[in-house]
Formats: C-alpha cells, sequence, structure tokens
C-alpha cells in the first residue's frame, strides 16, 4: 500500500479557525443521544398479566379499597413512571454543527494530527498490509477518510481496534474526536474543502 506522504496547503477558513469546545461537545453529546435504541420498557398495571378480578368487595371486610392485584403498591404490580420506548434524537442547527466540524479539523491540524497521503493503493483485501502502513506513519489510532467508497480499504481497517474508515460524507465529530490521527488522501482532502466551503 503506498504511503508517501505529501504536504498539501490548507485553507485556513477551513483548517484555521478558532476552536469551540462548547460546539465540539454539543455535537457529541447530539451523535451519541441520536444512536441510542431508545428501547427500554417497563409495564405499567394495565399490561402486568392478570389482576383483572377484584380482589374482594369494597366495604365490610376491614381492608382498604382494591380494585386490582396488579396495582403499583402490590408485590406482583406494575411499575410506575417506568421508562417507555421513545426517539432520543435531536438535531442541531446545520450552522453550529458545520462550526464543529470546523473546530475540530482545525484542532487536528494544529495538534499535527492530520496525515495527507498521495493515493491509497491497496493491492488486496489485506488488514495486514493496512497495519504496516500505519507502523511507517508510527499511528497506532487513526481515522481514515476516503473520497468514494473503497472496499479494499473498507474491508481492511473493519478488524484493526483503533482505526476506522468512512467516506467524506460520512466525517463527523465524534469520530475525529475519537481517533488520534486522521489520515487522507489529496483527493479526499479536496473533498472536504469543497463540502464545508462557506
Amino acid at each position: 500500500m503506498a504511503s508517501q506522504v505529501v504536504n498539501p496547503e490548507f485553507k485556513d477558513e477551513i483548517f484555521g479557525v478558532a476552536l469551540r469546545p462548547h460546539l465540539l461537545h454539543q455535537a457529541v453529546v447530539m451523535q451519541q443521544a441520536n444512536r441510542r435504541a431508545g428501547t427500554a420498557a417497563t409495564k405499567t398495571k394495565g399490561f402486568v398479566r392478570g389482576g383483572g378480578k377484584k380482589p374482594w368487595r369494597q366495604k365490610g371486610t376491614g381492608r382498604a379499597r382494591a380494585g386490582s392485584s396488579r396495582s403499583p403498591i402490590w408485590v406482583g404490580g406494575g411499575t410506575i413512571f417506568g421508562p417507555q420506548p421513545r426517539d432520543y434524537s435531536y438535531r442541531m442547527p446545520k450552522k453550529a454543527r458545520r462550526e464543529a466540524l470546523l473546530s475540530a479539523l482545525s484542532m487536528k491540524r494544529k495538534e499535527g494530527k492530520i496525515i495527507v497521503l498521495a493515493a491509497f493503493d491497496l493491492a488486496e483485501i489485506k488488514t495486514k498490509l493496512v497495519r504496516q502502513m500505519l507502523e511507517e506513519l508510527q499511528v497506532k489510532s487513526a481515522l481514515i477518510i476516503l473520497p468514494e467508497n473503497d472496499d479494499k480499504v473498507m474491508l481492511s481497517v473493519r478488524n484493526l481496534h483503533k482505526v476506522k474508515a468512512l467516506r467524506v460524507e460520512g466525517l463527523n465529530v465524534y469520530d475525529l474526536l475519537r481517533y488520534e490521527h486522521l489520515i487522507m488522501t489529496e483527493q479526499a482532502l479536496r473533498a472536504i474543502e469543497e463540502r464545508l466551503a462557506a
């Protein structure tokens, strides 16, 4: 796999903006919320099996009135105010999402964690080849950005614990912060600049 490092020019309006920690935080919280399944559920007294018959008559027994043996205050009863299936997802404003992404990219550049390669030339689907390339670059944790879908790279990195490959369209704040280095081709870099151009 070719791993020739190039030194391209970065556009300051994309890779040189001021850090916005609060937007980075909001973007990560939003992404994590959007990934929640929201399937937690408990049964109220209306869903617990049984309890259809009135346990005893309304008056005359000396006991408190009861209409169901599945009341929440009874053993075996339903749950009060338990979780129900819900959608946790929400969206930040488009401008705020863009600013968060620019902030994350600028932080990577400032830290010197962006590596731009001439090309990804992977002869076959083989994890070993990607691992060798990362060792040459002295990288242990990396987010690889591809300009277009490349099954050879995608399938070769999926077994590497601290490496992930994404297309330019999938670039996001959470993954940028999660992985130490950002690796991409010149073509991917230009695609990112085109996508994020004001």
